[in-house]
């Protein structure tokens, strides 16, 4: 792992061509610098105090928005002990505007200054946001890393620990006032590139107007838009161009589109993968400096639909008649909300929507259905009516399919939130469509293959759990859903036909716990009865998984996401059902 974060830092240099120092030891000269009000902060000033903490951040980083609040809470911890804090904003995409909104939904009461051409930050070698400097009596850099271990982004994208392992700063904060040297001086920070100003004249054929605006339209603004999912948009050179260096890291390490699936398996319509061309395109652009070109070649801006995406929905259901709260940071278990519809008949669904009623927190949704009478006592027993997850759309059966649901029945709703820095209210919903029963020829089924006895031993970094289904009757399969938590590594699903062949349906090599995909085929797939569907899923519960929340404990089954679940979720329809022709 440490070599991995040097690696990381190497590169970022050859990247950013000009940042160095913040070395350990290394003595920062004096700097001033405005913050949103307009008063100048001098680190001079600070001459009185024994210690200086420098957080770097980023109005719309995520990571810096979870972090604003934890940043107030150690500025009131320490600052009777001689200790001041300042915030510095050095990306060329934010505004003062921007950070006044930011220390005012964010709670912060220290001094949050803005670097208009990151010279603060050259003069720091600062990379990431949110990355922090201690430095002592002398003004020497003391520390230099994150601020502890709860929220960090790994290889494949962001993670929540339960609770914080180490508080680094504040570690390094009490070491100081104690006479002591710092024990662990550097931590790596992960995060957002800071957005520099680039270090050389932008060039080249590669442009945002002729190339770049074209690839973010057709794969980045559905959710990189206001009011969507993304933490920012990408719909500006200007915005753009200061995420240049965050983009390109992201779509390298295929962090972004989000997209798991091999694509050497299976057809799905809803994949979202970049394509070689697209990156080498991104990776030239943002090597010469971000150029933006002619804007009289910028194509037309995509339009998007507005509201519901399904039809207008004939019954929308919420999933509470209150919203619930959302804290500002920390772990928020999954949420369950059991609501009646009011169904006196049966009823058949041919599409549904579920959207949050706050997206900036709702990592995603599930709605089971409870038939009349059930005492389950796991949703995981339950049929899905429909679903939410960033970048997924709503779901529309292909014609003359639809699900089937008992009169009476009620309907859970499955929410997990991700505080996003502040206090937040959710009250999400789900649109439905029936369909005519006098269309309907097949019905929806929504089936599992699951093992629910597992236990990963402490440390297992590779730990294997599979699970079987037969399917008895010829099927259309329309979906694929794996599911697991936050140990999660990766999940295949494969075919045994009866004639002994075999066919990887689904492989994800890379799960990622914070992108609940359902992979729809293109087709319909026709799977002969007697077809034996295999998963196998990997396990890592060892110290290399940032997101595991104990690698010493074993770990079972359980609804939690500090437990764990093996489910290969997948929908189908009889292929020789004709429910038209029986009437």
């Amino acid at each position: 792992m440490r070599i991995l974060c040097l690696l990381m830092l190497v590169g970022l240099a050859c990247c950013v061509g000009r940042v160095s120092g913040g070395e350990i030891g290394e003595a920062v000269d004096d700097f001033a610098l405005h913050d949103f009000r307009g008063k100048t902060h001098a680190l001079a000033d600070l001459s009185d105090s024994k210690l200086v903490a420098v957080a770097f951040i980023g109005i719309e980083c995520p990571l810096a928005k979870l972090y604003a609040p934890r940043l107030q809470q150690l500025h009131e911890e320490f600052r009777d002990q001689g200790v001041a804090f300042l915030a510095i904003d050095s990306n060329r995409q934010d505004t003062l505007v921007e950070l006044a909104g930011y220390a005012r939904r964010h709670g912060v009461q220290f001094p949050l200054l803005k670097d208009p051409r990151n010279g603060v930050a050259d003069k720091f070698g600062a990379i990431r946001t949110p990355e922090v400097f201690v430095l002592d009596g002398e003004r020497k850099i003391r520390y230099r890393g994150r601020i502890d271990d709860q929220y960090g982004v790994g290889l494949s994208s962001g993670y929540v620990r339960p609770k914080i392992g180490r508080r680094d700063l504040a570690v390094a904060i009490e070491e100081l006032l104690a006479g002591k040297e710092v024990s662990q001086p550097l931590q790596e920070a992960t995060g957002c590139f800071i957005g520099r100003v680039p270090s050389i004249e932008p060039h080249g054929d590669v442009t945002y107007s002729r190339q770049i605006a074209r690839i973010l339209q057709d794969r980045c603004v559905s959710c990189h838009r206001p009011g969507e999912v993304a933490p920012f948009p990408l719909q500006d050179y200007e915005e753009v161009a200061g995420w240049g260096e965050t983009i390109r890291e992201v779509v390298e390490q295929r962090r972004m589109p989000p997209w798991s699936a091999d694509p050497r398996y299976g057809d799905f319509h809803n994949a979202s993968r970049l394509s070689d061309e697209e990156l080498a395109l991104i990776s030239q652009w943002v090597e010469n400096g971000c150029p933006q070109g002619d804007p009289a070649e910028l194509p037309t801006p995509r339009q998007f639909v507005e509201g519901w995406q399904i039809e207008k929905p004939d019954q929308v259901i919420y999933m509470a008649d209150e919203a619930f709260d959302v804290p500002a940071e920390g772990t928020v278990e999954y949420q369950y909300f059991t609501v009646d519809p009011g169904w006196t008949e049966d009823k058949w669904i041919q599409a549904t929507e579920s959207r949050p009623g706050n997206r900036s927190v709702v990592h995603h949704i599930i709605v089971y259905v409870q038939p009349p009478g059930s005492r389950s006592a796991s949703v995981f027993q339950l049929d899905s009516v429909g679903g939410y997850a960033p970048g997924e759309g709503a779901d529309e059966y292909p014609e003359g399919i639809a699900a089937f649901v008992e009169a009476g029945s009620k309907l859970i709703f499955e929410l997990h939130y991700t505080p996003n820095g502040s206090p937040q209210q959710d009250r999400s919903y789900i649109g439905l469509n029936f369909a005519d029963p006098d269309t309907v020829r097949k019905q929806l089924i929504g089936d599992a293959a699951f093992n629910i006895s597992f236990s990963i031993p402490p440390g297992a970094a590779s730990h294997k759990v599979t699970a079987r289904k037969r399917l008895r009757q010829d099927a259309l399969l329309l979906s694929l859903v794996p599911h697991m938590h936050v140990r999660g590594k990766s999940f295949r699903f494969e075919a045994t036909y009866p004639d002994g062949r075999k066919e990887v349906l689904l492989d994800v090599p890379r799960y990622d716990f914070n992108w609940q995909f359902s992979y729809r085929f293109r087709d319909p797939k026709l799977i002969p009865a007697g077809t034996v569907l295999n998963c196998t899923a990997r396990f890592d519960n060892s110290e290399e998984n940032p997101a595991n929340p104990d690698p010493s404990k074993s770990v079972t089954w359980g609804d939690q996401s500090w437990e764990e679940m093996m489910i290969g979720f997948f929908n189908w329809a009889s292929a020789d059902e004709d429910l038209l022709s029986d009437k």
